[in-house]
């Protein structure tokens, strides 16, 4: 089913089903001997989601390599490895205050180290925010920080539900948008989006967000690709058709236009920094290459 301006979902539908395929591959890398990531709640919030190709995926059950997708580890691997330690450096330097766009199954408030008086802001549809929520209390899990959820549709006013949260425009931020900005979005969706967080960030802001670039195009192609590869799996949901395919600005220059200090990188250097053997890193980006991880500094 395509999206549209009012679509709905849940983890194992439409978009949402996305948070718990990358949930999936968190838990499978977790379980490598020479693992470069470590989560886990992956698995236990994957299995409580109910997308049973997913669950097997997460226990062990079943491995990428027989739903053809092999680099799917290695993928979403560097890219949990690049944004946790986005947030160590923010986090080091001093910043406090913390924003995760669209957090699906992230469990960062739970399982990075946070200094004493930080706190993080989960931004997230309420279904989401309360599925997580009653999972991680059952297994009693304890968030590392003060940890503050706001369950709204991004569609609608969420800078004004973030801030009767108790966000602070007064202090430096360290904002993640992960896996929001590489299609899902329409490009005046992703715009506002930059803009009212560009609006929210004091002096010395840090943002992290994987993004197309525009002579990129969209991943629709390659997710649909997967959709039917695993289909013959069990799971029907098409992911080329959650992708929106409308042109759409460089993310890196419309922030740099509004005050951003960025930094833009390739798969190709992430993969290489995390010692991913060659083969896999040219399988990773035959089919991902158009991705790109961008940090920013508010100036």
């Amino acid at each position: 089913m395509n999206r549209s301006d009012n679509d709905t979902w849940d983890l194992a539908t439409s978009v949402g089903a996305t948070a718990t395929m990358v949930a999936a591959a968190r838990a499978v890398a977790t379980r490598q001997a020479d693992a470069i990531i470590n989560d886990p709640f992956a698995e236990p919030l994957v299995r409580a989601a109910g997308v049973e190709l997913f669950a097997r995926l997460a226990s062990g059950d079943l491995e990428f390599a027989d739903i053809e997708t092999p680099w799917m580890m290695d993928y979403f691997a560097v890219r949990t490895r690049f944004f946790d330690g986005f947030f160590s450096t923010a986090l080091s330097a001093g910043i406090r205050q913390a924003v995760i766009i669209g957090s699906g199954l992230d469990s960062r408030a739970y399982r990075l180290e946070w200094p004493p008086g930080s706190i993080a802001y989960e931004i997230d549809q309420p279904e989401v925010i309360e599925f997580k929520d009653s999972i991680l209390t059952r297994l009693g899990a304890t968030p590392a920080t003060q940890l503050c959820t706001v369950g709204i549709d991004l569609r609608r006013d969420w800078p004004a539900a973030l801030r009767q949260a108790g966000f602070d425009p007064v202090q430096p931020t360290a904002w993640l948008a992960e896996g929001l900005m590489i299609g899902y979005l329409p490009s005046d969706a992703q715009n506002r989006m930059l803009d009212q967080l560009t609006a929210l960030s004091a002096p010395g802001s840090r943002l992290a967000a994987d993004h197309v670039t525009k002579r990129s195009g969209s991943i629709g192609s390659n997710m649909r690709h997967v959709a039917a590869t695993w289909k013959r799996h069990g799971f029907d949901v098409d992911f080329g058709d959650l992708t929106y395919p409308h042109e759409r600005n460089d993310v890196d220059k419309y922030l740099q236009a509004r005050g951003w200090y960025t930094r833009d990188r390739g798969l190709v250097d992430l993969l290489a920094a995390d010692g991913v053997p060659g083969g896999a890193r040219d399988t990773v980006l035959n089919v991902h290459d158009a991705i790109h991880y961008l940090t920013a500094t508010r100036n």
